[in-house]
């Protein structure tokens, strides 16, 4: 006998499956917190040109909010209070801390990391969970201005420069040009200072996660660093009113300054008229090798977002290889697929071409280490950083500004 379906049973049926159609059509919005300053206008752009086209599809919005001010406490307070974007910055310095709150999603089994620089991927993984791809990186490049150096008649630092030879061209540029110019910009940070302890076979962690900042490593790269300030060889950026070493370059007053490849964006607007050219770190005499960071952020999920499918959408359209050939192009940072290393972009004649190649060589040369402060965060950097500052400014000695620093350190470490 033939079943008959009872006139309101279809009614109910119907209803439920056009509500059904409805919710899927629903839109959905993935928000997306990082950095201020420049970044609204540039991930915006991104956006709009390669991730949308992507997840239009789907119907997914994308929307990034910036966060003003101190990235990462402010990130903190919103993660803690449950109110963090679907995803997130995830600097390469503080990933470990965030990491370890538990408040964000491993990503083993939702995306692929095998297309991705193996080291930078390594920066984000604890225990052997991921937890963030990185969009993009950068090492440090020895970036100088031209001009100075042929007015001095001085030899450009080049790849096979060592630490003595570099401070020998730099004395010589000093010595060569008039007053208020200079041979180089010493950053007074760990940011910029780091490599070259690298470069003389420091760890910055022992295996029970300590650090020593009376090594010998250590202390002869410190004391290396600081001494270019003799003689007002080096200048910090603070001493020429400036707040960081690229716009030291883009004075015209500094022959040298230590950067990424975000200095050819920042010349090419600030400083259109400026001949520079870029060049490997110089290499330590003792062992023969550079330093370097690998300076990268990542692109986290929050592990409370209500839509996982369509963050980890977003999160491969944001690192597609139109998407990263975008960034590169910009001239902002290096792309972090393996595949884009052999990038045309590198080949191209230009100032900001050739930085960028030296900046993707840096990341394979000598000893080179991602980026980070530890489980201590930006409290760890903070006492080398003073430490650096109170010896470049001639208020300590080497010997007192270390063991004030170690002293620190010691009581950072033993929380």
């Amino acid at each position: 006998m033939k079943r008959r379906t009872h006139p309101q049973s279809m009614l109910a049926f119907l209803s439920l499956t056009l509500l059904g159609s409805s919710a899927l059509a629903q839109s959905v919005t993935i928000k997306i917190n990082g950095y201020g300053g420049t970044d609204p206008a540039v991930v915006g752009d991104l956006i709009n040109r390669y991730v949308k086209p992507l997840v239009a599809k789907d119907n997914i919005n994308v929307v990034y909010e910036p966060l003003q001010g101190d990235y990462n406490k402010a990130l903190t307070t919103l993660l803690a209070a449950g109110n963090a974007g679907d995803l997130l910055y995830l600097p390469g310095e503080t990933a470990q801390g965030f990491i370890a709150t538990g408040k964000l999603l491993p990503l083993n089994g939702l995306v692929s990391t095998t297309p991705f620089i193996k080291s930078l991927n390594s920066v984000f993984t604890v225990k052997s969970q991921t937890y963030a791809v990185a969009k993009d990186f950068n090492t440090l490049s020895l970036v100088y201005n031209k001009d100075l150096f042929d007015e001095a008649k001085v030899a450009y630092p080049n790849a096979s420069d060592t630490w003595k030879s570099l401070a020998t061209k730099l004395t010589a540029v000093k010595k060569a040009l008039p007053s208020g110019y200079y041979g180089i910009c010493l950053q007074p940070g760990f940011d910029r200072f780091g490599a070259f302890a690298y470069a003389e076979g420091w760890k910055q962690f022992d295996a029970a996660g300590k650090t020593n900042l009376q090594s010998k490593p250590f202390v002869d790269a410190f004391t290396w660093y600081t001494s270019l300030a003799k003689d007002k060889v080096g200048v910090t950026p603070s001493e020429i009113s400036q707040g960081w070493t690229g716009g030291c370059m883009g004075t015209g007053k500094v022959a040298v300054a230590i950067e990424g490849n975000w200095v050819a964006g920042f010349l090419k607007d600030n400083a259109p008229n400026l001949k520079y050219g870029s060049t490997l770190l110089p290499k330590s005499d003792a062992t023969g090798k550079r330093g370097n960071f690998l300076y990268t952020v990542g692109w986290a999920i929050n592990a409370g977002t209500k839509n996982k499918a369509a963050a980890v959408k977003v999160l491969n359209a944001l690192t597609s290889v139109d998407a990263q050939n975008y960034v590169l192009e910009q001239g902002l940072a290096i792309p972090s697929r393996t595949a884009l290393q052999s990038s045309p972009f590198f080949a191209k004649a230009g100032a900001g071409p050739e930085n960028a190649k030296v900046v993707f060589q840096g990341a394979t040369d000598g000893f080179v280490s991602g980026f980070n402060f530890g489980p201590a965060g930006a409290d760890w950097s903070k006492i080398v950083d003073t430490a650096l500052a109170s010896v470049l400014s001639g208020q300590k000695s080497v010997k007192d500004a270390l063991a004030s620093a170690q002293a620190d350190m010691n009581k950072l470490q033993s929380r």
